[in-house]
């Protein structure tokens, strides 16, 4: 079954940067990872590994910080939702 996308997504050639950074608040260590694609309801992203992160959490960009929840995940990368 395939759902229609509700926003287009970005790929990171057309933007500024593709490291991101998912911050997981207190004094959790921060966790570097690479934006795939992004647009402005939910973004892409490769952890480069598998690591366990809780629902909902920050995602940086740039300058711009996103509260997010995790919408599913494949191997090493995870779908959110802002």
């Amino acid at each position: 079954m395939q759902h229609a996308r509700r926003f287009a997504r970005v790929k990171p050639a057309g933007l500024v940067s593709r490291q991101a950074k998912i911050i997981l608040g207190g004094k959790l260590p921060v966790i570097d990872c690479t934006l795939i694609d992004y647009s402005p309801g939910g973004a892409c992203v490769d952890l480069g590994g598998q690591i366990g992160l809780p629902e909902r959490f920050e995602l940086l960009h740039v300058n711009t910080k996103k509260r997010c929840r995790i919408a599913w995940k494949r191997g090493s990368r995870i779908g959110v939702v802002f």
